[in-house]
Formats: C-alpha cells, sequence, structure tokens
C-alpha cells in the first residue's frame, strides 16, 4: 500500500466520519495498513499544511495529488465511500 496522507482537525465531525470509515475499512480492503497513513492535524502543523491546496477536512492526498476534500452536507455512506476510492487508489 502506498502512503496516503490525511489532513483533519480535532474539532471536526466529518474527519470523525473518515476515521471511522478507515477503521471499517480495514475489515473490508485485504491490505489496508492503517500506519500507511499519515495523519496531518492542521491546527499542529500549520506551515506544513499550507503548502497544501485544500480547503476543508479531511482531505486526502496520494503522491502529492489530492484525491479527496470532504464537503458540507456529506452524509457517513459518503464520506465512507470517497475514502474506499482513495484506500483502493493506494492499494493499486
Amino acid at each position: 500500500m502506498k502512503y496516503v496522507m490525511m489532513f483533519y482537525r480535532e474539532d471536526c465531525g466529518y474527519c470523525d466520519m473518515a476515521r471511522r470509515a478507515l477503521v471499517e475499512l480495514r475489515d473490508e480492503l485485504p491490505g489496508l495498513d492503517l500506519t500507511r497513513i499519515q495523519m496531518v492535524e492542521e491546527t499542529l502543523e500549520p506551515d506544513f499544511a499550507d503548502q497544501f491546496d485544500y480547503y476543508a477536512v479531511p482531505s486526502f492526498y496520494l503522491d502529492g495529488e489530492k484525491l479527496f476534500e470532504a464537503h458540507i452536507g456529506m452524509r457517513y455512506e459518503d464520506m465512507k465511500r470517497e475514502v474506499r476510492r482513495v484506500i483502493e487508489a493506494a492499494l493499486a
């Protein structure tokens, strides 16, 4: 599995959904290794986070390319589908 970078905030409900999806997907996608997901809390690493082009969290990057950025109103099912897409790309 390639390394994935996830930008998040501790106080973000959408980020909580993404983390929940990752835990569920660990059981559904053979090869998903949660230790290969670099979790970047943007408020703790603002200088690093500012180097990336995103507006909302969670945002996922693979090989420097943004694959997913959350948006207001997302339901859990939508979040899980998008997180699955990112992980499947990392597993390819």
